[in-house]
């Protein structure tokens, strides 16, 4: 039975991620802010804001004592924010690079002592069309370094596999705080969840635009 640990996981897509699994039988381990939302899912739930490296560090300790080696490590946490950057406060700017890209490192530097020996790493980013938008410039350039940051890890992990998948629009909350339009071409997140399991089983490494 494979194993997999998900950040982010009690998000629209981190959910669709854990439901899937472990549907498919995976031993699933879960962590994010709210693991009493993922009750009945999976018994492995750990609680922690990725953006604190010390809740980072006891979740994954926990996570330790109870999975075998991960197979699939996923990161799914991520904000985002509508604000032009004349008006963007510093929080806001922090929060936003806190949870898309500075949650990322923390998160993978913790876990890497629990990863199997051909693991695979998959790291949610965005399609880049989504980027470059008015109001967009903190979810822009955390995005933007999550790729590189993915890079420079694939070239360090050479016996893991990495990936970042970019999906176009996907039908969750986040959508509620940014002044766009959710598209009809928007995918469910259990969609998106298939679609992230999928290019998982093809190998997939490098980026991925779903």
């Amino acid at each position: 039975m494979p194993t997999a640990l998900i950040f982010g996981a009690s998000g629209g897509i981190g959910r669709a991620l854990v439901e899937r699994l472990a549907a498919d039988g995976w031993t699933v381990g879960a962590v994010s802010r709210h693991p009493g939302d993922l009750a009945g899912l999976t018994d492995h739930r750990y609680e922690a804001d990725v953006t604190d490296a010390f809740a980072v560090s006891q979740a994954v300790y926990a996570a330790a004592q109870e999975l075998p080696p991960v197979d699939l490590w996923i990161y799914a946490a991520g904000d985002i924010l509508a604000s032009p950057v004349a008006e963007m406060e510093p929080a806001a700017w922090a929060r936003i690079l806190g949870a898309n890209l500075t949650g990322a490192y923390l998160t993978t530097q913790q876990s890497l002592p629990l990863l199997a020996e051909r693991a695979h790493l998959i790291l949610l980013g965005a399609y880049s069309e989504r980027l470059q938008l008015p109001g967009m410039s903190a979810y822009a350039a955390a995005k933007a370094g999550l790729e590189a940051f993915a890079a420079a890890l694939a070239k360090e992990q050479r016996k893991h596999r990495v990936t970042v998948v970019r999906p176009g629009a996907v039908a969750t909350p986040l959508w509620e705080k940014v002044p766009l339009r959710l598209p009809r071409t928007a995918l469910a997140p259990a969609e998106l969840a298939q679609r992230v399991l999928d290019a998982y089983h093809a190998g997939v490494t490098g980026t991925l635009d779903l």
